[in-house]
């Protein structure tokens, strides 16, 4: 018998015994093999066991596979603060002089007491006040403030009027929040900007070409016409030509004699191979050029407007533009719109204590996590300190703000605190949304 034939039946033996094993059933154990009768009674239940240890069902049956675990449950959609108890709504009135509209409004069932605070631009004091308020200055800052504490029936809505004396033409902010009584915890704020009907809103300086998509696209499209015009004409003159040529060759020359065969055709010189024009190349080039020249100018540009060399908090290079402010502007970043409704700091012998209150706003529709130490306080000299967290989450009744992230499209208004060391207040504040968010800076009035 060949080798190779003797190798083939070997393997194929080989095979055939791995089948039978692989088809013959696990024999049961001793203790299976005995009849129903014979078997001692089962252990009692597992419950028996003593907590913490493995119970005699386990012990017995080492090899015997766990159950799988559970699988995760899905992650929900982070759900919207609840809506407060008391709103607030703030519109400015078309008068000569500053002058507010402040509505607060309380959706319960039963009466509630509030404080409503509005604060007062720099520069500026009260003239007329609604009866029951009382303008006050900020403990430890030049801030000023106009007071109520009211007591809202159930289902009502209160008016609040104040008009204040400024200079002239000048636009102004102040916003308004409504607190717990006699507490720094707000229910809302809301703000308003008073304008001039006089003065005309100040237009923003028109960029320059380069910084217009809608100009480089012009000029670009201009090109590339230009470019394909060029070219059909320049192909429609050379076929004009090839006619032209054709009809002005002499008929062929027979000698004068005819001939029972036909002449074989003359041979033709073989056709050369299309090669793209200069003509045609050129204005490509040039529109490829351009169009290369003018993206890079356009993002290079951006890019150095967007940094601000005077600023140490942010920088062009985060995601999103940063946006500076003063008390009661909404200011918007990467994900968020914050906007601080107010600023009170109490002096100790060693630091500042000073507790903002603040609008947070998730412009985006995901979900989005934000974290303590990236909201900061900034001295004069450029030191900075993040959230006292500890502190902010006794002002929140002991919730944490930080911990859950926040609903897409919902907002809410809570109290952050700052903790700074030493005798200067701070001078700004900075506030993001996310570690690479360029984030808004308030200055401390």
């Amino acid at each position: 018998m060949p080798a190779s034939t003797r190798h083939h039946r070997a393997l194929a033996v080989f095979v055939y015994c791995l089948g039978v094993l692989a088809a013959v059933p696990v024999l049961p154990g001793p203790a299976a093999a005995q009849p129903p009768a014979a078997r001692p009674p089962a252990p009692p239940a597992a419950a028996t066991a003593p907590a913490g240890q493995p119970s005699a069902e386990a012990s017995a049956e080492p090899d015997r596979p766990s159950a799988p675990p559970a699988l995760p449950s899905p992650t929900q959609a982070a759900a919207p603060p609840p809506k407060p108890p008391v709103t607030v709504a703030v519109a400015s009135e078309n008068t000569a002089a500053p002058s507010y509209r402040i509505q607060v409004r309380n959706d319960g069932n039963r009466p509630i007491a509030t404080t409503v605070r509005q604060e007062l631009p720099p520069g500026t004091s009260a003239t007329s006040i609604t009866d029951g308020g009382r303008p006050s200055h900020h403990d430890g800052t030049a801030g000023t403030e106009v007071t109520w504490d009211l007591r809202l029936p159930a289902r009502s809505t209160t008016t609040l009027n104040t008009k204040l004396s400024a200079p002239p033409d000048t636009p102004l902010t102040a916003p308004a929040c409504a607190f717990a009584a006699g507490g720094e915890r707000p229910y809302d704020c809301a703000t308003a900007t008073w304008r001039s009907a006089s003065t005309p809103a100040a237009a923003e300086p028109e960029p320059p070409v380069w910084q217009r998509p809608a100009a480089l696209l012009t000029g670009l499209g201009g090109l590339a016409a230009f470019a394909v015009g060029g070219w059909w004409t320049w192909q429609r003159q050379r076929q004009r030509q090839r006619r032209r040529h054709r009809t002005q060759l002499p008929p062929p020359h027979h000698g004068g004699r005819g001939t029972i065969y036909p002449r074989p055709a003359a041979p033709t010189a073989p056709a050369r191979r299309r090669r793209p024009s200069t003509w045609l190349l050129v204005p490509v080039a040039a529109v490829l050029l351009a169009s290369t020249v003018g993206a890079a100018t356009w993002t290079a540009t951006r890019k150095a407007t967007a940094v601000d060399t005077d600023s140490h908090p942010t920088s062009g290079a985060w995601l999103g533009t940063g946006a500076a402010g003063a008390i009661g502007e909404p200011l918007r970043e990467a994900a968020f719109e914050f906007t601080v409704y107010r600023i009170s700091c109490q002096p100790t012998s060693t630091r500042h204590t000073c507790a903002a209150t603040v609008g947070v706003q998730n412009r985006t529709p995901e979900q989005q996590t934000w974290y303590g130490p990236l909201q900061r306080a900034y001295l004069a000299d450029g030191n900075f300190v993040g959230t006292d967290e500890q502190a902010t989450r006794r002002a929140n009744q002991g919730r944490d703000v930080f911990a859950k992230p926040l609903a897409g499209g919902s907002r809410m208004v809570l109290p952050l605190i700052f903790s700074v060391h030493g005798q200067q207040p701070p001078t700004q504040l900075e506030l993001r949304s996310g570690v690479f968010s360029a984030g808004v800076r308030v200055d401390v009035p």
